[in-house]
Formats: structure tokens, sequence, C-alpha cells
């Protein structure tokens, strides 16, 4: 991240941009930098100037306290003005939560992409949610970053011989680190169910993208966004899961973003 700008209420953000053309902002979800969503650049930038960043609290970005979601809604809107005042936004997971919330906070958009952001379309998925975010606050408060990042896996259907052998890994102490940054995902999933009152009032076009390969569940997710939205539209892409290959997504995500 080679650039910085200053969000409303004095965050420095880390921001780097490549390419040429419109601009396309692309949003991480939890456990993740601006450097997760960076090779999702790579294929966007012959058409698109393309802006990867750190959320607050993360890598090289601040963070001010206390956090609110309209804290990083205005980070978007500096973003925005950094790179001219206009854009259009991509987030993945719970990133995509945060870009739907930046549409119907109104800001100056062209048009949003989302990938399978994981609304609990599932029976008993509100109270799985509310479980987490009890556990979540709890070991954030007493300091148990290694207990919260579990939680966060276990959320994910990763499974414990996975999880465990994960807290022996090199990468383990990166991902206690952003550990924080977990209940600002959980603040901007909110209860976890679609918000389908808010996405109503989104007035720009809106792409919900779910993968072939995962569970049924994101993809109705994905479906579901689609449906709450005035202009929206669901586009399933064959063969991949939550994980998805930049070079899978960028077709999708450049017819989208050139019809705009």
């Amino acid at each position: 991240m080679d650039k910085k700008t200053t969000s409303r209420d004095g965050t420095s953000l880390a921001y780097g941009r490549t390419g040429a053309g419109p601009a396309v902002i692309l949003v991480s979800g939890a456990m993740s930098t601006g450097a997760t969503v960076a090779p999702f650049a790579v294929p966007l930038a012959d058409r698109f100037t393309v802006v990867s960043y750190d959320r607050r609290g993360r890598g090289e970005s601040g963070d001010t306290a206390p956090y609110d979601v309209a804290r990083e809604v205005e980070d978007l809107a500096a973003l925005i003005e950094a790179v001219g005042g206009e854009a259009c936004l991509y987030g993945h997971s719970s990133g995509g939560a945060l870009v739907l919330e930046a549409a119907a906070s109104g800001l100056p958009l062209r048009g949003v992409a989302v990938y399978e952001v994981p609304y609990a379309v599932y029976e008993g998925g509100a109270k799985e949610r509310a479980k987490y975010t009890d556990g979540l606050t709890e070991a954030l408060e007493h300091g148990r970053r290694g207990d919260a990042v579990e939680l966060f896996l276990r959320l994910t259907g990763l499974a414990e011989e996975m999880i465990q052998g994960a807290r022996q890994s090199p990468m383990w102490a990166g991902m206690e680190s952003l550990a924080p940054s977990l209940a600002y995902d959980d603040a901007v999933m909110g209860d976890g169910l679609v918000p389908r009152d808010r996405l109503a009032s989104i007035t720009v076009p809106v792409l919900s993208l779910g993968g072939g390969a995962s569970p049924d569940w994101m993809r109705e997710a994905a479906r579901t966004v689609a449906e709450s939205v005035p202009q929206g539209t669901y586009q399933v892409l064959e063969g991949q899961s939550h994980m998805v290959d930049p070079q899978a997504l960028a077709p999708a995500l450049t017819e989208f973003f050139s019809s705009l």
C-alpha cells in the first residue's frame, strides 16, 4: 500500500491503485487485508482504475475508537473522493455487507458487486449468529485473541482438526493480530439476516454472485440479496467456492461494471 488518505474522523487509510479507467474499489472480508484482495485487481486493471485498501484496524491503516459501521462507510467515502469522486465497489464475503451498506447510505456510486455475503438464510441461523457475537465479544473483552479466531473459524465451518492445526502454523500470529477486527465484521453483518428493508433503499445496480461449488445456503443468500434490491442481478460462477479465483471472477465484474 503506497498511498494514504484520511477518513472523516482522522483515521489514516492505506491503499494502492493500479490500472486506468473508471474507479473500482475492492473491499475485503473478515480476517483479511487489502493484500488479500489485491490479486483481484490484476485482471481488472486493463479496463479500470482498481483500488485495494486496508480497512481500519488492519494492515497499514489506523484505527479510532469507538468503532461504528458508519465510520467504515466514511472510509469508503474518503477513498472515493481520493480517486475522483465516483466509483464502483466490489465486496467479498462480509466485505460485501459493508459495500451494500455504503450503497444504501447514498455514497456516489455507479454500481456495486458482492460475492457470497454470508447472511444466515438457513434455519437457526439467527441464533447461531447471536451465539457467535456473544462468544466473540467475551473473548475479545478478555484479550483472548486466539479464542476469537477459533470462534470465527468454527463459524465458517472449518473442521476442528484443521482449526487446531492452524493454531500450530506460522500464520496463526498474523491471524491473532487481526482478531479485534472480527468485531467490526460482526457489526457489519448485523443480526446475520438479510437486511431486506435496508437493501430495498439501494438506488444503484447490484450484482450478487455465488459460487457453484459453495454450499447451497451461500448461493441462496446471494440470490436473496439480488431479489432484495430494486436493480439486482444474481449470477453463479460455476466451479467456484467461497475462495473464488480472481481469473474466474474478473469476466463477470468486467461485464457488469462496463455496462454501468
